[in-house]
């Protein structure tokens, strides 16, 4: 099951599970979609291919909610 962090790990902006605009890689680092464009969908972290997290939301989100932890150290 996919953490869901709740931020970019480059700018610190919300990244809402029930909400698009998150980009992940394999190993689930984070970022919103103009941090992801920035780096042209190539992960700093591993180097992997960033792709549209998928969503969470209704009964799915309330049963198991998405990580509270923030992941954005500026």
């Amino acid at each position: 099951m996919l953490a869901m962090k709740p931020d970019c790990e480059r700018c610190g902006a919300d990244l809402p599970a029930d909400e698009t605009g998150a980009h992940i890689c394999s190993f689930e680092c984070s970022f919103c979609t103009p941090c992801t464009e920035s780096m042209d969908a190539n992960c700093p972290n591993c180097g992997g291919k960033l792709l549209p997290r998928p969503l969470r939301s209704g009964p799915a989100l309330l049963k198991y909610p998405a990580s509270e932890e923030r992941t954005f150290k500026p």
